[in-house]
């Protein structure tokens, strides 16, 4: 007996009866897996119930907004591709949506073809990152030993945990030690583009990553403005 492909699944939390059913529908229709939750505290409880490819948030739900909810999935898996879906369009929302760790801040109204390449975009782009099979996965940065494989960073025996992005993000830049690793090329390569807002998202993620490494003198992460960013590690 042949057995079926698993269809990706999504957890759409929307509290809009009508649109709710439509991207439903939509997405159904073309080979996806959705569950549709009308508020943030349901979708929680789907979210810690099964296992999910993709999150599509709206914000302004009862009992639990996006923002809060994508806190609570967030602590759950740190790299599970999500997306905020919303009315607001203000700038302070749309950079407190992608500081949660967005993947992508979609406006409504918004086009549901284009929400579709955008999903298979970002789904394409974790299944290559977690098939990929690095060359080289231990590096030695100062006094710092880095496993991007078990995504562990260390020092004199104290050894932090880092999260997918972060960890994906120092590969790269080990690998281009002492060299220019170019914004757009790990904009692309980890956000799966390279807009602004994106941009914005790995800002703070080399922010997290200068003080993960503060304590050796010798190791400076140089942003050079307009083009990217060089790991210089003094030996």
């Amino acid at each position: 007996m042949i057995m079926e492909e698993r269809k990706p699944k999504i957890l759409l939390a929307e509290d809009d009866t009508n649109l709710g059913m439509v991207l439903k529908n939509y997405l159904e229709l073309n080979d996806y897996d959705v569950e549709l939750c009308r508020d943030g505290i349901l979708a929680l409880a789907a979210f810690r119930r099964e296992k999910f490819d993709i999150c599509l948030l709206d914000i302004m739900m009862p009992n639990m907004d996006g923002f809060k909810l994508a806190e609570e999935i967030r602590d759950v898996d740190p790299d599970i591709p999500l997306f905020f879906l919303s009315a607001k369009t203000m700038k302070e929302d749309i950079i407190q949506g992608y500081k949660l760790g967005a993947d992508d801040y979609i406006s409504k109204p918004f086009d549901s073809e284009l929400l579709l390449l955008k999903i298979k975009a970002i789904l394409k782009r974790n299944q290559e990152l977690h098939s990929k099979e690095e060359e080289q996965h231990e590096f030695k940065i100062g006094s710092y030993e880095f496993n991007s494989r078990l995504r562990t960073l260390t020092r004199n025996s104290e050894s932090h945990t880092l999260s997918p992005k972060e960890n994906e993000l120092l590969h790269m830049l080990c690998e281009h030690k002492n060299d220019l690793l170019p914004r757009e090329l790990a904009l692309k390569k980890i956000w799966g583009s390279d807009t602004y807002f994106n941009g914005r998202s790995m800002d703070v993620y080399i922010a997290k990553l200068r003080k993960y490494l503060k304590d050796d003198s010798n190791i400076e992460i140089v942003n050079i403005h307009g083009n990217g960013f060089r790991l210089v590690v003094k030996e």
